[in-house]
């Protein structure tokens, strides 16, 4: 179950997403702009093994005329992910844990299988900010039949708009992580919706995740 510890991180989340936003495809800052993050929304995954952390956190970035909200699906590990150094975020030293390891989870095989069995109604979305509490708010939905094929790792590519993940080999499927949050985006077979507040107050709500038939 997902525990929330009420200490430090150095340096912190928003600190090491402002280093690390601007070399994304995905990011609308332009050349040389400097992020002005600040925490959005999101919810939290278990690791059925109890060892990874993973969060789908949402940060609004304020610096430029127009405020853009970004999905940022991150996994905290105590050593690293082997294969993965071209998906390190940074590390940070965690009060209660030590050193984290914190990586776009995108690139993470627990984050990949949970969201999976997310979508078919196998895991239940966490809290973001409270322990052992399941956020009511995440909606997941899949009308694929049968289960998705992990036994492979997936193919990333990081786009425009967004992160795909292509899982399978003879049935694919591409789940599209909805980097840059937009209400209107929806997935032809499935998705994972809810919401986040922009620093204004606003209310949004929309698709984290998107799933298609790949092509």
């Amino acid at each position: 179950m997902s525990v929330i510890h009420r200490t430090t991180m150095t340096p912190t989340k928003l600190e090491l997403l402002a280093d690390w936003l601007p070399g994304r495809p995905w990011y609308r800052g332009g050349e040389g702009a400097v992020p002005a993050l600040e925490k959005a929304g999101g919810f939290r995954l278990d690791d059925p093994a109890g060892e990874v952390g993973i969060e789908f956190a949402v940060v609004a970035d304020t610096s430029g005329e127009e405020v853009h909200a970004y999905l940022v699906p991150m996994t905290y590990r105590a050593a690293p992910l082997e294969g993965a150094e071209d998906a390190l975020i940074g590390t940070s030293e965690h009060g209660v844990l030590g050193t984290r390891w914190v990586y776009d989870g995108a690139h993470d095989p627990v984050l990949v299988a949970e969201l999976t069995a997310l979508l078919q109604g196998g895991a239940v979305p966490q809290a973001q900010s409270v322990s052992d509490t399941p956020d009511p708010t995440v909606e997941a939905s899949y009308d694929g039949t049968g289960a998705f094929d992990t036994s492979a790792a997936p193919i990333v590519e990081d786009g425009a708009y967004g992160t795909d993940l292509r899982l399978g080999a003879d049935a694919p499927v591409l789940l599209r992580l909805a980097r840059v949050l937009d209400p209107k985006a929806t997935g032809s077979r499935g998705h994972v919706i809810t919401g986040w507040r922009l620093p204004d107050g606003e209310e949004r709500r929309g698709a984290y995740v998107l799933v298609f038939d790949a092509a």
